[in-house]
């Protein structure tokens, strides 16, 4: 198939142009059939694309128990005092760093990915990130890893928003929890294998590099090669050059019951406007934020932390294989849930911040010493934030119609995104490691009462605005010529909330 004359006919081709606006009668065999291929096409390469995305953040936590702290001077030892005390504020920035490029670059991204097409964007801004990842063998100084993170952070920002808005483009409300989770769980299943690629490369002793280079250096290669495959990303149903003709028009007729609409270059003003004014956008983005700010200290701590329990720097990197593994299941596990029974998403939210919460509390409150296995058991339940994050996402995704308020909506979940992470890193005093840094554990279990207090209002707010719209008696065949015309959640009452 003629790639080039596919996307240039899809720019100019709307929904409405290929199906119309009467709703057509499809064969449910049909439907699964092509529901198959998207998944086969696109969740290989939306996993893959995500766990690197992790993978070159976690990295850090790894590298810096083989031999990149002393490196580059990462942490500063005070011996004028006694006992000696020691500084990690300058890892504590390497990490929150990376969030403030991701913060700076997450609007221009969006804005770009919504103008152009996916394959533009996506493949040389990967290959970009690539470079730049790889590039991280080469830093010399704490400064020089600052910048060099700063600007990781600008190139990783397009990732998450996009799949966002592809997954939108591409499933009906009802399939998007699930598959949302399954590109999330890349998180799980690349700490995983990331750890265990790092635990080889730590166990190499000479050659041109130090281990934790040679880590970096194969993170840019891998990277690189995902970047030649986000050439081939469509960039909606329209252009979907594994599906046949009348495949496509399948694909877009599945789209119409959900009412969000599908992929349009025009950016609407009143839509942004609306987005601004629309009060579940800003408690999702709360949610968010106060959700993730655990990943921020389990990326780049992760394995340090768990070091000062009593296990050496191996050990270290293989425990984070049960928090992983939690990560992995739970994040598709939970979509498959909340795909299969409606308005179980927020319950289910709650539910997982629990364990979250007595992970934190067992690892402050246990005891410390040689090899203990109370913290290490509290550790693995906090792998449970990633069902918690992949459900937030879900519901970012799901609840928003109209094509430019749902770039809206992928950004600010992103931007918050970012904010947890930043201020995660910053919660760790090493000088209160003795007393099991109890500003960390406090500020997240604060954070985590803060999420679920939050999604509780949302829950209310969505299933209240539900029975609203459900007592107006409309008029479905009405809602089938409007689910392509572009309109919002608010602007459409046919649209229904998930919850």
């Amino acid at each position: 198939m003629d790639h080039g004359r596919t996307e240039k006919d899809a720019a100019t081709m709307t929904a409405l142009d290929l199906v119309g606006e009467e709703a057509r009668s499809v064969d449910a065999s049909i439907k699964q059939r092509v529901l198959r291929k998207i998944d086969w096409f696109l969740m290989p390469v939306m996993v893959i694309g995500y766990g690197l995305v992790y993978y070159d953040k976690a990295i850090l936590g790894s590298a810096v128990l083989f031999g990149m702290t002393a490196d580059l001077k990462l942490s500063v030892k005070n011996t004028s005092v006694s006992p000696p005390t020691t500084d990690t504020s300058r890892l504590s920035w390497a990490t929150s760093i990376f969030y403030f490029g991701q913060l700076i670059g997450s609007y221009p991204m969006t804005y770009s990915l919504q103008h152009f097409s996916t394959r533009q964007v996506l493949g040389p801004v990967v290959m970009l990130w690539a470079v730049i990842c790889a590039s991280t063998a080469a830093v010399t100084t704490w400064q020089g890893l600052l910048v060099q993170r700063f600007f990781l952070g600008v190139t990783e920002s397009l990732i998450p928003t996009a799949f966002m808005t592809i997954i939108s483009g591409f499933y009906t409300q009802s399939e998007q929890a699930f598959r949302q989770s399954w590109w999330f769980s890349g998180t799980g299943w690349f700490t995983i294998i990331g750890g265990g690629l790092n635990y080889g490369f730590a166990k190499i002793d000479g050659g041109a590099l130090k281990s934790w280079q040679y880590i970096y250096v194969l993170a840019g290669g891998l990277t690189f090669l995902f970047g030649i495959c986000c050439f081939f990303l469509p960039n909606s149903p329209l252009d979907a050059w594994f599906l046949t003709p009348e495949e496509r028009i399948v694909a877009v007729e599945r789209l119409r019951a959900g009412q969000t609409g599908i992929k349009t270059r025009k950016i609407k003003k009143g839509q942004v406007w609306e987005a601004f004014c629309d009060v579940k956008v800003w408690l999702i983005a709360l949610i968010m934020a106060s959700a993730y700010t655990v990943n921020g200290a389990v990326a780049g701590f992760g394995p340090l932390i768990v070091s000062t329990f009593g296990f050496s720097s191996y050990e270290s990197i293989i425990f984070q294989f049960p928090l992983g593994a939690v990560c992995a299941i739970g994040i598709p596990l939970t979509g498959w849930l909340c795909s299969r029974y409606r308005n179980i998403r927020i319950p289910t939210l709650l539910l997982c911040c629990l364990p979250v919460i007595a992970g934190f509390v067992i690892i402050w409150k246990s005891k410390w010493g040689h090899r203990p296995a109370a913290p290490v058991v509290g550790y693995s339940l906090i792998g449970f934030f990633g069902p918690v994050v992949g459900l937030i996402v879900g519901l970012g995704a799901g609840n928003i119609a109209g094509e430019t308020k749902k770039s809206f909506m992928a950004s600010a979940v992103f931007v918050a995104y970012c904010v947890g992470n930043i201020i995660g890193p910053q919660l760790i005093k090493s000088q209160t490691k003795s007393e099991h840094y109890p500003e960390l554990w406090t500020g997240l279990i604060i954070c985590y009462c803060i999420t679920i207090l939050l999604s509780s209002v949302l829950y209310v707010l969505l299933r209240r605005e539900n029975r609203r719209r459900g007592r107006l008696g409309l008029d479905e065949r009405e809602g089938d010529r409007m689910a392509f015309k572009d309109l919002t959640d608010k602007e459409n009452l046919h649209f229904r909330y998930v919850y």
